[in-house]
């Protein structure tokens, strides 16, 4: 079998046009990528706002649920031994 003796000819502009084609169509997709992401992740100031809106809805109903439960076992305590202690004198 014969050696090849020619070089490969390569058109050195088309070759970087190609390349710089591929980096700015790569580049356009990441910038779009980043956008969304941020514009799904929303700003800083809303996602504070969202944060401290939780906070203080957990913390009303905590609070909420804490007085009810202090009422009612006051209610229960208070009412179960003299239920009863009129079962047993009767």
């Amino acid at each position: 079998m014969k050696a090849r003796t020619r070089k490969h000819i390569k058109d050195e502009a088309l070759l970087i046009s190609m390349g710089e084609s591929i980096g700015s169509t790569l580049g356009a997709i990441a910038g779009r990528a980043h956008a969304v992401q941020q514009a799904l992740s929303g700003s800083r100031v809303s996602r504070t706002v969202k944060r401290d809106g939780r906070k203080l809805v957990m913390t009303s109903n905590s609070a909420g649920r804490k007085t009810g439960r202090r009422g009612s076992r006051r209610a229960a305590s208070s009412a179960k031994p003299s239920a009863g202690s009129a079962r047993s004198k009767a």
